[in-house]
């Protein structure tokens, strides 16, 4: 954003305002702080001072009077346990005496009032109660009565203006700091009332200040945006206010020019992309169709070929048997060639038939037992493992939704890859297993055969390709391309494992039954609980010696017979003379 020039800014005028406030606010509290402090003061003076003193100058009193009774009693009696309220009332005098001076320091007046009050006091006992008391021990009751005279009642009746004075001086001084208490209260309060009004009219100025300098620019602002958002891209925006406020018209009016070119190009854009998508949805649908129709063409090529193909293959076959030896070597070996000529070409058909049929002639998914699937595999490939003395094994299986036909056909191509990729004198062992990874069953087919190079690993999927010869390892290179195609069909991916030490490892896919995605939790939570540790996927399928123990393997090797109440569970197996793949 631009800086803003010309008048007070808004955030300018608020500090201001905020500041007087402040100021004004902090002068009162402060003065309200020393008030406040004057009037503790004040009323400690009122509480713990005159209040306690006016108390102790009628107790000061009553110890006179005692004294001045008690000298009565024992001129008339001239018993000695009379005189005992004159000692007590000597005593609790000065006791009350020392209490008041600590009291004095900030009442002179009362100070010397006090001071008369003792002066006066003294006199008293010096003329009248000491004679008094000496005259009836020595002479009698009689002597001592004569001496308390109207004279001597004038005296302590000094005694007694002196006290009544003190505590008037006491009672002047209690009303006066009662009046300074009620004063410095009403100026509290009144401060206090100030300090109020000084909030409200600073609240009022600022909710009237923001109400012209925000609300109604923004209300203005707001609602030309609110005409633009509505789609009126060429509408102007103007405001007023402080000079932020103009700014941001100005920033929002230059958004809206922008925003106003871009939807120009958009409108222009997507037209654009709306004639592309047409031509692209219509030539989806022509590659749907030429799909569709290259589908049926290579399904009717397939089926319409194989008719005279067959017609081909007999008559050449025929060829072989009837004039074999009685032509020259050379028409033997034109007829061998067109008899393995055909044959191949009917394979060919017959794959490629096969391949095109995968996803299109459906029977729909069920629940399809691998381990019953790899028996009717064991089956198929019987000749072939007895031929090669192949072993074939696998672990615990799972049960997944699929197509039992295409499973079969999958994990088929995959055992016969691994027996007719064998390497020289090595008796072939494939080994199929099975382990959960997240949601998916991660399916491995490995053997000890002649292994695939890392550079070739993802090429053997491609429909025709091989990377061996006809003479060396027959077979039409459709077989793995069928495998991909499955597995795509059932949600699964296919690759090879080129970190396996020896042979080829193919691992592929399948979508895991939420039961038994559900059981692995659980297996793993308890297995938690109790302190074990779940185990963990690897990238290798090839179970461990803790894993076959576990898992219960199906294999038949050449000190096992096969089966013969149900379909065999595995055998050997010998290299296919032509085999899909």
């Amino acid at each position: 954003m631009k800086p803003v020039a010309g008048g007070w800014s808004l955030r300018r005028r608020v500090i201001t305002l905020l500041t007087v406030v402040g100021v004004l606010l902090i002068g009162l509290a402060g003065a309200e702080a020393a008030l406040a402090t004057r009037n503790r003061t004040q009323i400690d003076a009122v509480l713990n001072k005159t209040g306690p003193l006016r108390v102790q100058s009628q107790e000061l009193l009553n110890a006179l009077l005692d004294q001045e009774t008690a000298v009565r009693g024992y001129a008339v009696s001239g018993d000695r346990a009379d005189l005992r309220p004159y000692q007590a009332g000597l005593d609790q005098e000065k006791n009350r005496v020392a209490s008041m001076r600590t009291l004095l320091d900030d009442y002179p007046q009362i100070n010397r009032e006090l001071g008369l009050v003792e002066e006066i006091a003294e006199q008293w006992r010096q003329s009248v109660a000491v004679p008094v008391i000496g005259t009836t021990e020595q002479d009698g009751t009689r002597a001592g009565q004569a001496l308390i005279t109207e004279q001597a009642r004038q005296q302590f009746d000094q005694v007694r203006l002196a006290v009544n004075d003190l505590q008037e001086a006491i009672l002047v001084a209690r009303e006066q700091a009662a009046d300074d208490v009620r004063s410095s209260s009403n100026l509290l309060v009144v401060l206090l009332i100030i300090a109020a009004l000084v909030v409200v009219v600073a609240g009022a100025v600022l909710l009237l200040s923001l109400d012209r300098m925000v609300i109604r620019p923004l209300v203005g602002l707001a609602t030309q945006v609110r005409e633009v958002a509505e789609g009126d891209y060429q509408h102007g925006i103007a405001t007023t206010g402080p000079p932020e406020f103009i700014q941001l018209g100005e920033d929002v009016d230059a958004m809206r020019q922008k925003i106003a070119s871009d939807l120009a190009e958009v409108r222009q854009a997507r037209e654009r992309i709306e004639w592309v998508n047409s031509q692209l949805q219509k030539q989806a649908e022509e590659l749907t169709r030429s799909n569709r129709d290259l589908e049926q063409f290579a399904y009717v090529a397939s089926h319409d070929l194989q008719e005279p193909l067959r017609k081909v293959a007999s008559f050449c076959q025929l060829l072989q048997r009837r004039y074999a030896g009685q032509l020259d070597e050379r028409a033997d070996q034109y007829i061998a060639f067109a008899v393995d000529g055909a044959q191949r070409m009917q394979r060919l058909i017959n794959d490629l038939l096969a391949f095109s049929r995968i996803g299109r002639l459906t029977t729909g998914f069920g629940d399809v037992d691998l381990n019953k699937v790899m028996g009717d595999v064991a089956g198929q490939t019987e000749a072939a493992r007895q031929y090669a003395d192949a072993e074939l094994s696998w672990t615990e299986l799972p049960v997944i939704r699929g197509e039992e036909p295409l499973l079969t056909n999958l994990l088929a191509n995959l055992v016969s890859n691994s027996i007719k990729f064998r390497r020289p004198d090595v008796p072939p062992k494939v080994h199929v297993s099975a382990r959960l990874v997240g949601a998916e069953w991660e399916i491995s087919c490995q053997d000890n055969g002649i292994g695939i190079e890392p550079e070739f690993a993802d090429k053997i999927f491609v429909i025709f390709q091989r990377l061996h010869s006809k003479d060396a390892y027959p077979g039409t290179g459709i077989g793995l391309a069928i495998v991909k195609k499955i597995v795509e069909y059932h949600g699964g991916r296919v690759w090879v494992d080129t970190d396996v030490p020896e042979g080829t490892a193919i691992r592929f896919t399948l979508p895991a039954l939420p039961e038994a995605v559900e059981a692995a939790a659980a297996a793993g939570a308890a297995a938690s609980d109790s302190g074990e540790l779940p185990a963990v996927a690897t990238g290798d399928a090839t179970p461990s010696d803790e894993a076959q123990e576990a898992l219960p393997e199906q294999s038949a090797g050449p000190d096992r017979p096969d089966r013969t109440d149900g379909p065999p569970e595995s055998g050997r197996t010998g290299d296919m003379k032509e085999t899909v793949g």
